[in-house]
């Protein structure tokens, strides 16, 4: 294997992750052990409106999907930094380690820099490919 070989790999083993983990946070943490009803009580305690609980299980779930799949994997990143800089904000009290009461801002803030990072690398290996023609001129440019 080549160099190109082992940075394709290493992008895809952080897609991968990335998106599962958006999946988990979505799907499971929000839809099932506090429901949408509950995560949207959670953000309007914390000053946000309730509505955006349902915005943002939207984009970690429609993200997550796309990022495991390796469709659209730099807007789907992009999509989700906001998202998880706002996690990183609405940790900030519970302080540093994730493992404090109330999970502390260490792994979104993590997990933020991740999506910044998966922006620059792309999708990797074995992602689903979008033929060239349907690519925006800029991305195909950066290739």
């Amino acid at each position: 294997m080549n160099s190109a070989t082992y940075e394709k790999i290493g992008a895809f083993v952080t897609r991968v992750s990335l998106g599962t983990v958006l999946i988990a946070h979505s799907l499971y943490l929000k839809a099932v052990v506090f429901t949408l009803p509950g995560t949207a009580a959670f953000f309007e305690s914390i000053g946000l409106p309730g509505w955006s609980a349902y915005a943002v299980f939207a984009i970690e779930a429609i993200a997550g999907v796309a990022l495991v799949l390796g469709v659209g994997v730099r807007w789907a990143s992009l999509a989700s930094i906001p998202v998880l800089f706002g996690a990183t904000w609405a940790h900030l009290g519970a302080g540093w380690l994730f493992s404090n009461e109330g999970g502390g801002w260490e792994y979104p803030l993590f997990l933020s820099v991740i999506a910044v990072a998966q922006v620059f690398l792309g999708a990797g290996a074995f992602a689903i490919r979008v033929p060239e023609a349907r690519r925006s001129p800029v991305v195909a440019e950066a290739r």
